[in-house]
């Protein structure tokens, strides 16, 4: 971890902190923090869209526009969080977005002479492998592979983090991996796996789940800012749960199937455009990737949740929504699909039955 920087607005004993994205689930997490928090002299919320937080000064900012800089004059510490994760997002418009957001606050901010800039990506930059070490450490190699998804752009912002210092010297850059994120309006590929009327287990796999609630992820953030940490820094509830236990907590049944046969129709689906997530994004839900969280809690933070209250933050959300693959099912898809079978199954038979139409069509 590093000390804190010598000289220049970072020394003043309160700083003016600025948050992006603040509209949204995690920014505003964050600003309220911000606000109550007595190192803070100034809490900012950038944001196009208006929002109203206590204590909290609105400023209106598009983080993907050149001139944010100007926006930044006053400002010690910037705290990205303006990041899209829907599953809903078109996939061009998503990474466009999010590497454009990183990149310009990454530039606005050196060029305002800011100090330093935190952001976070998450912990599936690590990959899930079968021989991945449980926990993981925060050190350890990014094995991820950049197929499009919001992996991809995770990837991407991580790259663009290692390189800011080195491009503008005076400006330091925190990345914070969280795990699963969970908590009130929290919506990702990773929920929606929980939406489904039967967990989908790849037969012959151990995966592990670790879980970080919105308000640890805000927490670790607003620590970070203030006190001059240098990354990677993962953020997440302390151990893990097994699927088994996940079962347990959650009261659902697993629907297994063969790997073939998951990844098969997962992948066509996907090609069809039926599904948002690509057949590589059932690496996670098949292997470990749970990470030791040992760098930020050696420096004082702890998690307010554990892993059992994180997931049931999730399950209360979910509640009343139905979703296959990361595709949420409407009133009557849910009606027509969610039989004995569960909705993943319908889906995979949706794939049998476009492979069928497609032979038919070619000994038409």
């Amino acid at each position: 971890m590093s000390s804190p920087a010598e000289g220049g607005r970072r020394r003043s004993a309160r700083l003016t902190v600025a948050v992006t994205g603040a509209a949204d689930v995690v920014g505003a997490a964050v600003a309220v923090r911000l606000a109550e928090h007595e190192g803070v002299r100034k809490a900012l919320a950038l944001d196009t869209r208006r929002v109203e937080l206590p204590g909290v000064v609105f400023r209106h900012a598009d983080v993907r526009d050149p001139g944010l800089a100007e926006r930044l004059g006053d400002v010690d510490v910037v705290i990205h969080a303006d990041i899209d994760t829907s599953p809903d997002t078109d996939s061009m418009a998503r990474t466009t977005s999010n590497v454009r957001g990183a990149q310009t606050v990454l530039t606005a901010a050196a060029a305002a002479g800011v100090g330093r800039v935190v952001l976070f990506t998450s912990a599936v930059v690590y990959g899930a492998y079968p021989d991945n070490p449980v926990p993981l450490d925060e050190d350890a190699p990014l094995r991820a592979v950049p197929d499009g998804s919001l992996v991809g752009d995770y990837l991407e912002i991580e790259r663009l983090a290692e390189r800011a210092p080195k491009s503008h010297p005076g400006l330091s850059v925190t990345v914070l991996r969280p795990t699963v994120l969970t908590g009130p309006g929290v919506d990702t590929v990773f929920t929606r796996h929980f939406e489904a009327p039967r967990l989908l287990v790849v037969k012959d796999t151990e995966p592990c789940w670790q879980f970080c609630h919105v308000e640890d992820l805000a927490s670790g953030l607003v620590h970070a800012a203030l006190g001059d940490m240098d990354g990677p820094l993962a953020v997440g509830c302390d151990g893990w749960l097994g699927q088994r236990e996940v079962e347990e907590i959650s009261g659902m049944r697993r629907m297994e199937l063969p790997e073939s046969l998951a990844l098969g129709a997962a992948e066509r689906l996907h090609r069809l455009h039926l599904t948002p997530a690509p057949a590589t994004d059932l690496q996670y839900v098949m292997h470990p990737w749970a990470v030791s969280t040992a760098n930020l809690k050696a420096t004082g933070w702890r998690p307010e949740f554990s892993n059992t209250e994180a997931f049931q933050s999730l399950l209360v959300e979910i509640e009343g929504h139905h979703a296959a693959l990361a595709r949420r099912l409407g009133k009557k898809d849910a009606a027509a699909t969610l039989g004995a079978a569960g909705a993943t199954v319908a889906l995979v038979g949706t794939a049998a039955i476009v492979r069928r139409a497609r032979k038919k069509r070619r000994g038409a």
